[in-house]
């Protein structure tokens, strides 16, 4: 069952979406060639504690940090590590946070210095489906009218989205119902009505949509190891249309 969440909840989710989105600006800046992943990690637990709220990922089903840095070929969940970024990177940065029991959750590809061609222009057609899957997060759309804007449009840019990972409802808890997949018709599945609360995540491959789990348990990597990119927001099914609640500029 999808829940729909009451005004007050939705104030509640708004407010924990503006708090992480001031933490994801915070990550952006700091993200440059010769930090390391796990630098990130504590630049991203000491600002989630000074906003009062705690991470959302740490602990959860024993994931070791409280965000997710996946480069290059590495999809999503990604473990922090001494590991430095280097020019010409593609980094994606998943976060989400519980303040005061609501939850939200996004993710970015930073491109690390000169960036050119191809891979810059998988981060701009993951970037821009993930606006376009949003727009179809209206009341009385089917839910695949956005796993379909998504997957449509980076198909005709070239590109494949990951079909293993979803995006999913989220609000009282960092996942639940329901799963949106990046792929598939449209006009199917559940209708969506306001007061739903949708995290929608394009993840998006240069070649192969296939992925696999590396030994650590977490990371997934393209199959055929060619770049792939990630952006995610919390948005909101309202009367007056689809609001991001985790907007970071």
């Amino acid at each position: 069952m999808i829940r729909i969440k009451s005004k007050d909840e939705l104030d509640m989710i708004r407010l924990s979406g503006a708090i992480l989105a001031r933490i994801m600006e915070v990550l952006r800046s700091k993200l440059k060639a010769g930090i390391s992943t796990k630098e990130l990690d504590c630049l991203a637990e000491d600002s989630i504690s000074k906003e009062g709220a705690l991470p959302a990922f740490k602990g959860y089903r024993g994931y070791p940090a409280c965000v997710c840095t996946s480069i290059n070929e590495e999809v999503v969940h990604g473990i922090p590590s001494e590991r430095r970024v280097k020019d010409g990177d593609l980094v994606s940065i998943d976060l989400g946070i519980n303040y005061k029991g609501y939850f939200s959750d996004c993710a970015i590809t930073v491109p690390v210095g000169k960036v050119t061609g191809e891979r810059k222009k998988l981060v701009e057609v993951t970037k821009k489906a993930l606006q376009l899957g949003i727009k179809q997060a209206e009341p009385e759309n089917h839910l695949s009218d956005i796993s379909s804007a998504i997957q449509s449009y980076v198909e005709a840019e070239g590109f494949s989205v990951v079909r293993q990972f979803v995006g999913h409802g989220i609000g009282l808890n960092i996942h639940e119902e329901p799963e949106i997949p990046n792929f598939g018709q449209p006009h199917k599945g559940p209708i969506l009505k306001p007061g739903m609360v949708l995290a929608i995540e394009p993840m998006v491959n240069m070649g192969t949509w296939e992925v696999e789990i590396l030994q650590d348990g977490w990371t997934a990597v393209t199959k055929d190891r060619l770049p792939s990119s990630h952006f995610e927001h919390t948005v909101a099914v309202t009367e007056s249309g689809p609001q991001i609640l985790t907007k970071y500029g």
